[in-house]
């Protein structure tokens, strides 16, 4: 298929003439034609500097502009104008996008134009080029240092009227330092930024060792640094690319598991892979969440600023694990990425796909001509200047004969010539003469001009040195590099990873499983877990502060409810509590959180005991202030998260509530005149959550129930009583205390008065506290340390021995049981929301 070309007249009476032209030759040609601009002059970069044609074209023209990094800056667009007008006629998009990213720090692991204004980030689009001012960046200096000295050919710009470099001399690997991409036709190239102190490294390494391998390279360059941190995961991809120059890696982002808030953990991610943005990583979150294709995420922020960098805070839900749902995140999301690496740049005009060594030579090779061509322009320069300095010595050597002879000269020309004649001088030397004022021509200026010879001297015998010998041009190029590494070098900010560093997360499920546990609440009003529901352990394997008060069986998807001196019962989900680490002793809750994080208490309202809320078990046994006990049936509304189990009298309150395990097993009244009544639970009637209960102690006039509980009668139990003054202000009494063993206290009657726990002594007239469970026993203070009670078993009605230190509260081997107030008001774990800022474990 061919087609016509129509050739217009020379004049009237020429015949038109068509020529045939066939149309395969003609799409070939002009595709080649094509496909040639853009390989050469647009897309790929060249392999000794780095750089594209645009990007070569501004920071030269920034240079010749004066932009310096000790200048100020201006405006973006009368650079973009500079370069389009004198160099590049592509349209200024394409030149606004490559200042752009040359001053973009996550784009460029080195920037090279100092940018002021808003020039992006890796999810935003830049201002306006009218809006951003530029300059050159302290690095980019090296890249166009020494230009002037002939180090690099000039070739005219596209209309003839200016020159430009065909290649800038680059003082530094910019191609490695800060990779590059671009896509041909038929081509495209893709290099990921390295460390500069790295890469200098291995060019130094190969400038010593030509024949060095890539093994002895990869010692000094291990893998890229890219802008934005993150990690590299796998790289044997790394090797291959640094082999052939194609290969492929996996991008991390940096994340760590942190507890986020008081009840949730999280994950907080603080670098991105290369090329992903924040927002980007956000937007997707949000779409798998919102489709339900990643679950236990409960919240997500980004308190990403300019001072503290990159913060993604993404809240787990309770129930899941952290690790898997990173895991997951790393799956789905952009937080892993991959970098398809192909090294194409151009070779000597030829684009080329290159691997490290091969990128490293012909840098080095680039980097030895520019030495090379800029140590024979200084020297030529400075002979140069040493001829005039010679023709000048003996112009003053001659001073007298040389003005008589210009004096006598009718004109220039003729004693340009005599001097020449006479003294034997060359014509450059007679005009340098004849240029020269009067006034140099003294003394002082004699001896200037003489140290100048020798420096001259010197520095040509330097440079002549520098040319005639390559291992010392290559020792220059060699302790340059060094010197910039010095200057520019930064740490490495990309961590690199074997595949088999990284922890498999596959095999940890995403959600927690629903085990059995124990919730545990201690004397410090802090609320737990466990990891599982081992039996815990005696009083030798105690911790030195902080007893457990509280002990109920769970599973950690389950509920628990927290008892309260109003009667009331508000649910806990297990999940939303800290689990102890396994090395924690057991009747510590150290690394708990305070119980009002979980509840809201009315003001005077304590908490009193914990309280499963289990509907196939024995319901809850409570006790109160005025002797009432009851025993709740365990039929609780699933639909409400606070209920009450008791019905209460005016000026009444709960003082003890324990989940009943047995019906063999015994409820205690104590009171605040030392009587200890014990009958068994099943003398107690199961009732209806509105029931006020029924007689549980009777109490004489002024007499107050100070503690209830359940004791198992088939275990070693003791009785722990401590007495002292109604009078004495809360917390400033010792009291005296006695350890009683709880077997030598009779069983009676439910609603009878009990028998004596405690002789009073002289200026005791009530009980500031008391507990009865199994041995051993401890007790603490208000700050959770430990408090000494006696070590020998008082008799039942025996008076108690004055103890070092108030004691809070009072727990045993299971941790059963709970000290409670009395009406001098002692500390106990029923803590209220002020109280707690005092607490501690």
């Amino acid at each position: 298929m061919a087609r016509r070309t129509t050739t217009p007249p020379l004049d009237d009476d020429f015949e038109e003439r068509i020529v045939d032209v066939d149309v395969s030759t003609e799409m070939r040609t002009s595709y080649l034609e094509y496909a040639y601009s853009v390989i050469y002059q647009r897309a790929l970069p060249d392999a000794r500097d780095g750089l594209k044609p645009v990007q070569r074209r501004i920071l030269y023209s920034m240079s010749e502009m004066g932009l310096r990094p000790d200048r100020g800056h201006v405006k973006s667009s009368r650079v973009v104008g500079d370069v389009m007008g004198k160099l590049h006629p592509h349209g200024d998009t394409a030149i606004y996008d490559a200042l752009v990213r040359m001053a973009q720090p996550f784009s460029m692991r080195l920037p090279l134009v100092d940018g002021h204004g808003n020039f992006g980030s890796p999810d935003d689009l830049p201002a306006a080029m009218r809006y951003t001012e530029a300059r050159l960046a302290p690095a980019a200096m090296l890249m166009v240092q020494s230009i002037d000295e002939e180090t690099v050919d000039f070739k005219p710009n596209y209309d003839g009227q200016e020159t430009e470099p065909t290649v800038l001399p680059s003082a530094f690997p910019n191609l490695l330092v800060n990779g590059a991409s671009g896509i041909a036709v038929g081509m495209a190239t893709n290099m990921a930024p390295h460390n500069l102190v790295e890469v200098v490294a291995a060019a130094r390494h190969l400038i010593k060792n030509p024949n060095a391998s890539l093994e002895e390279l990869m010692r000094f360059v291990p893998g890229p640094d890219l802008p934005t941190g993150g990690q590299i995961i796998g790289l044997s991809g790394v090797r291959d690319a640094y082999q052939s120059g194609r290969g492929t890696f996996r991008m991390r982002a940096k994340a760590t598991i942190e507890q986020v808030t008081p009840r949730r953990k999280g994950i907080v991610v603080t670098e991105l892979p290369f090329n992903v943005g924040p927002e980007r990583v956000v937007t997707k979150i949000k779409e798998l969440v919102t489709s339900k294709k990643l679950a236990g995420i409960s919240d997500l922020k980004d308190l990403t600023d300019r001072h503290k960098g990159l913060r993604l805070v993404i809240e787990v839900k309770n129930g899941f694990h952290p690790e898997a749902v990173l895991a997951e995140l790393y799956r789905l999301t952009p937080m892993e990425e991959t970098f398809g690496i192909n090294n194409v740049a151009l070779v000597d005009g030829q684009p080329r796909t290159l691997g490290l060594k091969e990128l490293l030579q012909v840098y080095v090779d680039h980097r030895i001509d520019v030495v090379r061509r800029r140590s024979a322009y200084r020297r030529r320069k400075r002979e140069e200047r040493l001829h005039l300095v010679d023709g000048l010595l003996v112009a003053l050597l001659n001073i007298d004969e040389v003005i008589q002879l210009i004096r006598s000269s009718d004109d220039t020309a003729e004693a340009r010539g005599r001097l020449m004649e006479i003294f034997d001088l060359s014509e450059i030397q007679a005009n340098y003469i004849l240029d020269t004022p009067l006034r140099r021509l003294t003394r002082y200026d004699k001896l200037e001009l003489e140290r100048e010879r020798q420096t001259l001297q010197d520095e040509i015998a330097e440079l002549t040195a520098i040319l005639s010998s390559d291992e010392r041009l290559r020792r220059v190029v060699s302790s340059e590099l060094a010197e910039v590494a010095k200057t520019y070098g930064t740490p490495r900010r990309t961590v690199l990873l074997e595949d088999g560093a990284v922890a498999a997360a596959a095999d940890i499920p995403l959600e927690v499983a629903d085990d059995p546990c124990l919730v545990l609440l201690s004397s410090t009003g802090l609320l737990a877990r466990t990891a599982d529901a081992s039996p815990l352990g005696g009083g030798e394997e105690r911790s030195s502060h902080d007893v457990l008060v509280s002990v109920v069986r769970s599973t950690v998807r389950g509920e628990v409810g927290v008892v309260t001196s109003a009667g009331r019962v508000i649910r806990v989900s297990v999940l939303d509590l800290p689990t102890l680490p396994p090395s924690a002793s057991p009747p510590s809750v150290s690394g708990g959180h305070p119980v009002s994080e979980y509840v809201s208490l009315n003001p005077g309202e304590l908490v009193v005991g914990l309280g499963s809320l289990d509907p196939n078990g024995l319901g809850l046994a409570l006790g109160t202030a005025q002797g009432a006990v009851k025993r709740v049936v365990p039929e609780y509304p699933v639909n409400r998260d606070d209920f009450e189990v008791i019905g209460l009298k005016a000026g009444d309150s709960v003082v003890g509530a324990v989940e009943l395990i047995s019906e063999d097993h015994d409820l205690v009244f104590i009171t605040s005149d030392a009587q200890l009544l014990r009958f068994p639970a099943s003398s107690v009637r199961p009732q209806g959550r509105p029931a006020g209960g029924m007689a549980g102690i009777r109490l004489d006039s002024g007499a107050k129930v100070v503690w209830f509980g359940v004791v198992d009668p088939t275990r070693e139990s003791r009785v722990v009583t401590i007495a002292g003054s109604a009078t004495a202000l809360p917390g400033t009494e010792a009291g005296g205390g006695k350890v009683s063993d709880y077997a030598e206290f009779p069983p009676k009657g439910r609603a009878t008065g009990g028998v004596r726990a405690q002789r009073f002594l002289k200026g005791e007239d009530l009980l500031i506290l008391a507990w009865a469970g199994p041995a051993p026993v401890k007790a603490v203070s208000s700050t959770g340390k430990p408090v000494e009670l006696p070590t020998e078993l008082g008799r039942r009605d025996g008076s108690g021995v004055r103890l070092t230190a108030g004691v809070a509260a009072v727990g045993g081997a299971l941790g059963s049981g709970l000290a409670a107030p009395s009406p001098a008001g002692a500390a106990t774990a029923g803590l209220t929301p002020a109280d707690e800022d005092e607490q501690g474990s």
